[in-house]
């Protein structure tokens, strides 16, 4: 069952490096995002925080007074996270919804709400538990990806993808369960990143291009694009 590909060790063995590869940059797009809003958060947690390596790469990068921690179910994951821990950086391997009652400052939800089976349920439980909130959604509903099909199935096979979003319905989630949106923009890994395939290669220049342009229109229509979010 899909639920349980984080348990038993499958999602390590479809991802081996689980995605940490990325990590640099998407603590760089949370720092951004934090920094233009002028929030100074002593702690930090994140939900679902995989191997550990975006928080050890906020906590190189941040303040030396900030406090991190990371929860994950997977036991696999957790494992791998422990090579990490420091005086300022925890990981705890457990459910952060159902077997905490931690408050932070900031809490960080990164690549994490699509790949929740109830995630209106998640969602209104996390609302109280940080002053804000970080949310990083992965734009799956592009016009390309609904003609070839594949890649939606690939990301539900592959990386666990349950839910797809537009921004549109991404931040309609978020304000339907109560959330104060106060900042977000795209984040274009497939352009900033090196490329995994040809595919990407050859999106990689029209994206860049019809981005300056358009935005939106770019995101709907060639995607390669995801969401981060700042609530409170």
């Amino acid at each position: 069952m899909l639920e349980n590909i984080y348990t038993t060790g499958e999602y390590l063995k479809n991802n081996p490096t689980w995605h940490s590869e990325h990590s640099p940059w998407k603590a760089r797009q949370i720092l951004k995002i934090i920094t233009k809003n002028k929030i100074e958060p002593h702690s930090i947690c994140e939900v679902g925080c995989g191997v550990g390596e975006i928080l050890n790469q906020l906590y190189l990068i941040m303040s030396d007074d900030v406090l991190f921690d990371g929860y994950e179910i997977s036991p696999q994951a957790f494992e791998l996270s422990q090579c990490k821990k420091k005086d300022r950086l925890r990981f705890y391997l457990k459910d952060f919804i159902e077997n905490d009652s931690s408050f932070f400052d900031v809490v960080l939800a990164i690549d994490v709400v699509e790949h929740v089976e109830d995630y209106i349920g998640f969602l209104r439980k996390l609302r109280n538990r940080g002053m804000y909130k970080v949310f990083h959604f992965p734009l799956d509903m592009s016009l390309q990806k609904l003609l070839r099909v594949k890649p939606l199935l690939r990301g539900r096979y592959d990386v666990g993808h349950l839910h797809y979003f537009t921004k549109e319905t991404a931040l309609a989630t978020l304000r339907d369960v109560g959330y104060e949106i106060i900042d977000c923009f795209y984040t274009g890994s497939t352009v900033e990143l090196p490329v995994r395939s040809c595919k990407q290669f050859l999106m990689k220049l029209p994206r860049k291009l019809m981005f300056k342009i358009s935005k939106d229109v770019t995101v709907r229509v060639f995607g390669g694009y995801d969401l981060l979010v700042l609530t409170r």
